[in-house]
């Protein structure tokens, strides 16, 4: 299945990177591991009927780890949903973008600085759209190191039981986390293992490649299982710059001349 509308994930990291420079932000290398992820939900997936963001039979998309939500405005810059002056003044005083997901910015359903609660909202979305019979459905994103948190295993629990088919969780897996690599910091094993024991219909793909992006969430859709759906999304940290790409350190190095010239250089195709 060929992608249709498909986003230019190079022109989204450079937008990521001249955000990050432009506000001294960090967060840079888990942003970048999301890009495809969002880029494929976007274009192909997520429903705003008259491409209202705000309609009120919209999909729901929580980004529960709300600190890559640089690559989220990115998508919003490229709907029309947000305007070029707010990625100029990116986290500077008076802009209306914070380094993390807040619900007070139109487009984003969730504040999720605090790790673990954005899964358990996304869950309650998809109940309410379970009791209301509307045929809404919710995605949330989180990352391999969020979920250690018992929070989500607890919505997990409380997903499967309640057979709630139209929540599908995406899980980045890119391997780290705040302190160190998550197998070090606390080792989950299997995580597609995971939620199959939790009682989710689950599946692993390649969280860069966009086609199997799709075509995962179209058979995992269209599947007559009423169990919820996991995602297990292997990426790099820091796709697409090599100096960033599986260097810890990026999840909270700040940019600087230097190395903002050399990131948009090597997106824009100049390694030299």
């Amino acid at each position: 299945m060929l992608i249709k509308n498909r986003f230019d994930t190079k022109k989204l990291r450079r937008t990521v990177i001249d955000m990050a420079y432009a506000g001294s932000a960090v967060h840079i290398g888990c942003a970048f591991s999301i890009i495809e992820i969002l880029a494929t939900l976007y274009s192909n997936h997520l429903r705003f009927p008259g491409g209202n963001m705000l309609a009120e039979n919209r999909d729901y998309l929580v980004l529960s780890k709300g600190h890559g939500v640089m690559a989220q405005y990115a998508c919003m810059r490229e709907l029309g949903w947000l305007p070029d002056n707010a990625f100029i003044n990116y986290f500077s005083d008076g802009s209306e973008l914070n380094a993390l997901s807040d619900s007070r910015v139109s487009g984003l359903e969730v504040t999720s600085g605090s790790l673990g609660h954005g899964f358990s909202v996304g869950v309650g979305l998809a109940m309410g759209a379970k009791l209301s019979r509307s045929d809404q459905k919710t995605y949330v994103i989180v990352g391999d190191g969020e979920i250690n948190e018992g929070a989500i295993w607890e919505g997990a629990l409380f997903a499967a039981h309640h057979q709630l088919q139209n929540f599908m969780v995406i899980i980045d897996d890119n391997g780290f986390q705040a302190m160190g690599r998550s197998c070090d910091v606390l080792d989950l094993g299997s995580i597609q293992s995971k939620f199959e024991s939790f009682g989710f219909n689950a599946t692993s793909i390649d969280g860069h490649d966009e086609t199997a992006i799709s075509e995962a969430i179209n058979r995992l859709q269209k599947s007559s299982s009423t169990a919820p759906k996991a995602i297990i999304a292997k990426t790099v940290k820091g796709k697409g710059v090599s100096f960033m790409e599986n260097n810890n350190s990026w999840h909270y190095t700040r940019l600087n001349a230097d190395t903002h010239a050399k990131s948009i250089a090597e997106l824009s195709g100049d390694k030299s």
